[in-house]
């Protein structure tokens, strides 16, 4: 039966290529087509002034089983191709949060109870949200948003400003007023509750593209499949026996298709089929949120205190050290997500402000020898309560649907665009359902 098998993807990004990875590793052949000239998606690496960047920096947790697993199936090394650092808050001045080396959740409990530039107070009040969380084994009867809950719980402003805004953010892309608690208490609780190493953070030394895609490529074609570039897939042509995809190359024929294009390009692609009108009706509601990322080349003597670190009320969020990260010596990335006042200046305004910032924060007053601003404005569905995320299998039973924006715990994660290529893959297999 297997070798009847044969299946589609759409979209070498993420979800698209985990989705290929593990069906070729159960011997299923796949053919991949990529609309770009390069692998990886919203979460790929971009070439500039001899320099290989990322359209955005992503840092994956210590619970992001699935994408390590698949990373190390297709020939990665966790521990070569990251910095791994324990759990970590630092707010340059205002906030450094460390964990030890205790199990979970002692070790966050321990953590809060000693941060530095919380009160006495609001230490005990972040130590009893997190046991009252816990206590509810992190469900909420009725989800709202994360600052209705903060505001249930009593974590007042200078608390929420310091820990949980910055935490909800990078979590979800999506400012505290609209994220959705119950998604933010899914990822606290995969990360901070069941062992110390679930809190890791990981830093990839490898651009995004190189980290997975690229490896799951070579794996791929190890495995008798193909991975077509530049090969876009125009209609989607289902019948009784399986389903074409027709491209500018020809037509070819699967047993089933996997989407994992991004959500617009699904939408188009979708449309014309009536069986998917709610499909595709949930797609087009997702209101999308921008992530901005700011690359300054310094000389190489340049370095922050930290290979990560966060910046209190500017529009700098988080800095990320290259040097210390990847060898890439000088080189700083700022990362503003969410959507804000930054969205009002244009790229070399925005860039500017990261500069003074970077002079104000650290002292550092050399010139940037280059600048590079990457804006992603649409890198993420803004994540809010209740919402309606659409399922991977369609109501076409050979037709799925994998990304990060599908039905599933977490965010618009890695992670989340992972396990949504791999559920998608196993439901093509023998026997699954």
């Amino acid at each position: 039966m297997a070798a009847e098998l044969k299946v589609g993807i759409i979209g070498g990004g993420y979800a698209g290529m985990a989705a290929a990875a593990e069906l070729a590793a159960a011997g299923i052949p796949v053919t991949v087509f990529e609309s770009a000239k390069q692998l990886g998606g919203r979460a790929r690496g971009v070439a500039y002034h001899d320099t290989q960047l990322d359209n955005g920096q992503h840092l994956l947790l210590g619970c992001y089983r699935e994408t390590l697993r698949l990373i190390e199936l297709v020939g990665g090394d966790i521990e070569r191709d990251f910095l791994r650092l324990p759990l970590q808050l630092d707010l340059h001045q205002h906030l450094e949060l460390r964990a030890p080396r205790l199990p979970a959740p002692l070790h966050l409990l321990f953590a809060l109870l000693n941060a530095k530039g919380l009160s006495w107070r609001e230490r005990i009040k972040a130590a009893h949200f997190m046991l009252a969380l816990r206590a509810m084994d992190f469900c909420l009867p009725q989800d709202m948003t994360v600052a209705e809950l903060l505001k249930q719980h009593g974590q007042d402003a200078g608390l929420t400003l310091k820990f949980w805004e910055p935490l909800t953010i990078a979590a979800l892309n999506t400012p505290i007023s609209k994220a959705s608690a119950q998604v933010l208490l899914n990822v606290l609780r995969d990360a901070l509750n069941r062992k110390r190493a679930d809190s890791d953070m990981l830093l990839p030394r490898l651009d995004f593209t190189a980290l997975f895609p690229q490896r799951a490529a070579a794996f791929i074609e190890r495995h008798g499949g193909r991975v077509q570039l530049s090969c876009g897939v125009d209609t989607i042509i289902p019948d009784s026996d399986g389903i074409a995809l027709q491209t500018a190359q020809g037509t070819q024929r699967f047993s089933h298709v996997i989407c994992a294009a991004s959500p617009a390009a699904a939408e188009r692609l979708l449309r014309h089929l009536p069986e998917l009108a709610e499909t595709v009706r949930q797609i087009a509601a997702l209101e999308q949120q921008p992530i901005y990322t700011v690359y300054l080349q310094y000389p190489a003597q340049v370095r922050l205190p930290h290979p990560m670190i966060g910046l209190h009320q500017r529009f700098s969020q988080w800095l990320f050290d290259k040097g210390s990260i990847a060898g890439q010596h000088g080189l700083l990335a700022a990362v503003i997500s969410a959507e804000g006042i930054h969205q009002q200046l244009d790229q070399e305004a925005l860039a500017e402000k990261v500069v003074v910032e970077l002079r104000e924060e650290f002292g550092i007053t050399t010139a940037p020898l280059w600048r590079k601003v990457i804006a992603e404005k649409r890198a993420t569905f803004c994540c809010a309560p209740n919402l309606k995320r659409p399922a991977q299998q369609t109501t076409l039973p050979r037709l799925l649907l994998a990304g990060d924006y599908t039905a599933g715990d977490y965010p618009a994660t890695l992670e989340g665009a992972v396990l949504s290529g791999v559920h998608c893959a196993r439901r093509c297999l023998p026997g699954r359902k």
